[in-house]
């Protein structure tokens, strides 16, 4: 038994166990974003932070892609005490998927299991039948061939990640960054997500309903840095009113000028990207304070708080007061 899986809580409660599945023609970048936001150690997160352990579906010594060759932990029946299984982008779409894995699957999500998939990986889920009657995502050069061979799954196109709850799928493989992080915020709130994003060096939060593919060439050094300090200045005024005009103005820039780079370095409009940062904002505070709904939404930007809650409802599907109280009721548990 992998030492790491035998991990306990201060409660004296196993902590929860990650599973990522391992195979012959294992797509090793997927597996590397599974090992590195849930399987390395950190200390910094206590005792209740994941255990980790790599299931094999094929017995012997696995070849990876990249003249990789590996051993995993266990086999299938790692799954049995998985609380949450991730499977990285499947050896090819039309490749079959073992009926042993559909059925291990099946049984793990039947106990409570969350599923989540990379890239590809979406195609095991599919073939288990666990996404028929659900909205699922996966990379954009897949999603007419998984829309076709599984018409029972609700394919969403051109988003990063669809959380359904205790399934969920990203789209390419970098996505599954940003799939990670938002299962770590939601196991472990905001803060601890920010912590992984700082080892990774990589933004802490990108909306899943981003577009996968948007152009994104490298700004002029002048204008990168003046949107730079343009950032920097509005996560310090999220309360403030903000027109493109006024952006542009603080830019530097002309507003077409403006709207164009701001799209190039963001991938979405000014009016947008205010809209998610006060949302995470909002969402921290609700996390990290005591302020009311009403006193959120005055320091976040929102003109009042049924704006706040109206917003909030249709990114997070929750209100904000019900948000607070999973969260509680998450820490406590």
């Amino acid at each position: 038994m992998p030492e790491k899986r035998k991990k306990m809580t201060n409660s004296g409660q196993p902590s929860p166990l990650v599973v990522v599945l391992a195979y012959n023609g294992l797509c090793t970048f997927e597996f590397g974003v599974a090992v590195e936001v849930f399987g390395l150690p950190r200390p910094e997160m206590g005792d209740d932070w994941y255990r980790f352990a790599v299931a094999s579906i094929e017995e012997g010594e696995l070849r990876a892609t990249g003249g990789i060759r590996m051993v995993a932990d266990g086999d299938l029946a790692l799954l049995e005490e998985a609380s949450m299984v991730i499977i990285p982008g499947w050896r090819g779409v039309e490749e079959p998927v073992p009926q042993a894995l559909c059925a291990a699957l099946r049984q793990a999500h039947q106990r409570g299991c969350r599923l989540l998939s990379i890239c590809s990986g979406v195609f095991v889920l599919a073939a288990a039948g666990l996404l028929d009657g659900r909205r699922a995502t996966t990379h954009w050069r897949y999603t007419a061939r998984l829309r076709d061979a599984f018409p029972a799954i609700t394919v969403v196109e051109d988003v990063l990640y669809q959380d359904e709850g205790d399934i969920l799928t990203s789209a390419g493989s970098a996505a599954g960054i940003d799939l990670s992080l938002h299962v770590v915020r939601r196991d472990y709130g905001t803060e601890a997500a920010n912590s992984v994003a700082r080892r990774l060096v990589i933004p802490p939060h990108r909306d899943g309903s981003q577009t996968q593919q948007f152009s994104r060439p490298v700004a002029r050094l002048r204008e990168s840095q003046r949107l730079g300090q343009l950032f920097d200045y509005l996560h310090q005024h999220l309360a403030l009113n903000h027109s493109v005009s006024s952006l542009a103005r603080r830019a530097g820039m002309g507003q077409r000028t403006f709207l164009r780079r701001f799209q190039e370095a963001t991938g979405t409009t000014p009016a947008r990207w205010l809209l998610n940062e006060r949302l995470i904002r909002a969402r921290d505070y609700l996390e990290n304070s005591r302020l009311s709904v009403d006193s959120i939404a005055e320091q976040t930007g929102f003109a009042c708080s049924a704006t706040l809650r109206h917003h909030f409802r249709q990114q997070f599907a929750l209100s904000p007061a019900q948000y607070r109280k999973q969260h509680l009721s998450r820490q406590i548990t």
